[in-house]
C-alpha cells in the first residue's frame, strides 16, 4: 500500500530484503484476520489484484460493515443468536448506531461496551412473561459477555486502551453469572499448571454422577469463554454429555490479568485437565474428547500428539503454522539474528504503520509477548518483535500431526481466510483414523469457523464425536 508522496526505504546492506510499506504491511493485516478476496495477503488500501474478481465471501446482507475485519466480528456476534449468547436485534441495532456513528475502533468499541453495560445490569422483576428472573439473567449475561467481548477486541484502537483488562473483566464477570446460574450451575475450579492454576467450568446436563462422555472445549488466540457455549458447551449438554471450558496461557485471565502469553507445549495445559476429569464420578475416562477453535485446531493436534488419554480430537480448523497466517514479506522480517530483526522492525516498519495497522499488530502480537501486551495498553508499539515471533513460530506442529493416535476430525471452510491450505495439509499428515469435512457457501457456513453458522458447525462435529464415542 503505498502513497505517491511517501519515500520508500532503501536496501541497506545488512536488510535481507528491500522492505516497502506494501510488502509489510499485507502481511501485518493478514496475521490480524483482515479478509482478503480470495485468502490472506489483501489489507484495506491495497491495490486491487489483476485476477478477476473472486466470489464476495459476504454478499447481500451478510455485509454488516464495509471493513471485512469488523464485518467478520459482527457475523460472529450475529450468528451466535441461534445459541441464545446474541439477540438478532441487539446486535443490528448496534451495527446501525455504529455505522451512523462512523465505523471505526472506537465508535465499534463503545457501542458494544454500552449493549454489555446495559445487560450486565439485573433486570427489573415482574416484566419476563413466564420466565423467572434468574432464568433472564442467565441469558442477559451470557449476551452481555458476546458484546463485551466484541468490545474488548478493538479496545487497543481506541482512545483508551488501556481499558483492555477492565473490559476483559466485566466479560469474565458476566460469563460467570451465566455459569453460575446454569442449571445445575457450572462447576468452577482451578489446577496447577506452572507457576499459576488453570481457570476451568465444568457443565453437566445434570447433576447426577452417572458417568458421561465429555469434551474438552478449547479457544482460540483471541476468542471468550463465551465462545464456548456457542461452539460447544449447548451442543454437548443436549446430547447428554459433558462439557469443559478453561483459560490456558495466552486467553482470558491468564493473558489479560496475569499476563502470560501463549506456550508451544499445549499438552502441558490439557494433561492437568484431564487429571481433574479422570477424577470425577461423572466423567467416562475412556470417552473425554477434546476440540480446539481457530487456531486451537493447533494447539489441540499437538496436544493429542503427546496426551494419549484423548479419545478424540477436533481440529476447527486444522492449523499447522499460526506463523504462516501472516504473509512471507513479515516472516522474512523475522531472521536468526534478533538485533538485525529488530532494527529492522523499529527503523523500517513501524514508522511507516497507519494506526490502523499499528492497532492490527499490537493484538496480533499480545498473545505471544507481556511486554506487546504492556506496550499495547500504552498506546506505544512493542520493539522487541523477535521475541514473540519465536513463539509463533514454534507453535508448528507439523512435525507431531503425525503420532497422533486418536481418531481425528479436520474441518475447513469456503473463503477460508487465516490458514487457507492448512486444514487438507493437516488431513493428509494424520496416520490416525481420520475425516475431512469442509463447510461451504452454498448452506451459508463459509469463513473462518462459520460465523452464521456455528449449529450448523457443531451439528457436524459432535454428530462426528458421537460416532467416535459410542461404546
Amino acid at each position: 500500500m503505498t502513497h505517491a508522496r511517501t519515500p520508500q526505504p532503501q536496501p541497506r546492506p545488512d536488510t535481507p530484503w528491500a522492505l516497502s510499506r506494501r510488502a509489510a504491511l499485507t502481511g501485518l493485516a493478514a496475521g490480524a484476520g483482515a479478509l482478503a478476496v480470495g485468502g490472506i495477503g489483501g489489507c484495506a488500501g491495497a491495490e486491487p489484484r489483476a485476477a478477476a474478481a473472486a466470489p464476495d465471501p459476504s454478499p447481500g446482507a451478510m455485509k454488516l460493515f464495509d471493513d471485512p475485519g469488523y464485518n467478520f466480528a459482527g457475523l460472529l456476534a450475529l450468528g451466535a443468536a441461534g445459541m441464545r449468547a446474541s439477540e438478532v436485534g441487539e446486535v443490528l441495532t448496534a451495527v446501525n448506531a455504529i455505522n451512523t456513528a462512523g465505523l471505526s475502533a472506537q465508535t465499534f468499541t463503545d457501542t458494544f461496551r454500552a449493549w454489555g453495560d446495559r445487560l450486565a445490569a439485573p433486570p427489573a422483576a415482574g416484566r419476563h412473561g413466564g420466565e423467572t428472573p434468574s432464568q433472564t439473567r442467565r441469558f442477559r449475561s451470557l449476551r452481555a459477555a458476546q458484546y463485551y467481548a466484541q468490545a474488548l477486541f478493538y479496545v487497543l484502537g481506541t482512545r483508551s486502551p488501556g481499558d483492555e483488562k477492565a473490559l476483559y473483566l466485566a466479560g469474565r464477570e458476566a460469563w460467570d453469572t451465566f455459569a453460575r446460574l446454569c442449571s445445575p450451575a457450572a462447576v468452577r475450579a482451578q489446577v496447577p499448571y506452572a507457576k499459576t492454576r488453570l481457570p476451568l467450568w465444568f457443565f453437566r446436563p445434570d447433576g447426577r454422577d452417572e458417568p458421561r462422555p465429555t469434551v474438552i472445549l478449547t479457544n482460540g488466540s483471541d476468542g471468550q469463554n463465551l465462545d464456548m457455549w456457542t461452539y460447544g458447551v449447548a451442543a454437548a449438554l443436549g446430547r447428554g454429555w459433558n462439557a469443559l471450558v478453561y483459560d490456558g496461557p495466552g486467553q482470558g485471565r491468564l493473558l489479560f490479568v496475569e499476563e502470560i502469553p501463549f506456550t508451544t507445549r499445549w499438552e502441558q495445559v490439557v494433561a492437568p485437565l484431564v487429571d481433574w476429569l479422570d477424577a470425577r464420578q461423572d466423567v467416562d475416562s475412556s470417552r473425554i474428547a477434546i476440540t480446539g477453535l481457530s487456531m486451537a485446531g493447533n494447539l489441540v493436534a499437538r496436544a493429542a500428539a503427546f496426551e494419549r488419554r484423548l479419545a478424540a480430537v477436533a481440529c476447527m480448523p486444522g492449523v499447522l503454522s499460526p506463523w504462516l497466517g501472516f504473509d512471507k514479506e513479515l516472516r522474512d522480517i523475522v531472521t536468526a539474528d534478533k538485533a538485525q530483526t529488530n532494527r529492522v522492525w523499529n527503523e523500517d516498519v513501524v514508522p511507516e504503520l497507519t494506526p490502523e495497522l499499528a492497532t492490527t499488530v499490537k493484538k496480533r502480537f499480545e498473545i505471544f509477548s507481556p511486554e506487546a501486551l504492556r506496550e499495547a495498553r500504552a498506546g506505544r508499539m512493542f520493539k522487541d518483535l523477535w521475541t514473540p515471533a519465536q513463539v509463533a513460530i514454534g507453535l508448528d506442529v507439523t512435525k507431531v500431526v503425525p503420532l497422533v493416535k486418536a481418531p481425528t476430525l479436520v474441518l475447513d471452510y469456503d473463503f477460508e481466510q487465516f490458514y487457507p491450505g492448512q486444514p487438507r495439509q493437516m488431513y493428509d499428515l494424520l496416520r490416525s483414523k481420520r475425516e475431512y469435512v469442509k463447510l461451504t457457501e452454498a448452506t451459508g457456513a463459509q469463513l473462518h469457523c462459520s460465523p452464521m453458522a456455528p449449529q450448523q458447525h457443531c451439528d457436524v462435529v459432535f454428530d462426528w464425536l458421537a460416532d467416535v464415542l459410542q461404546r
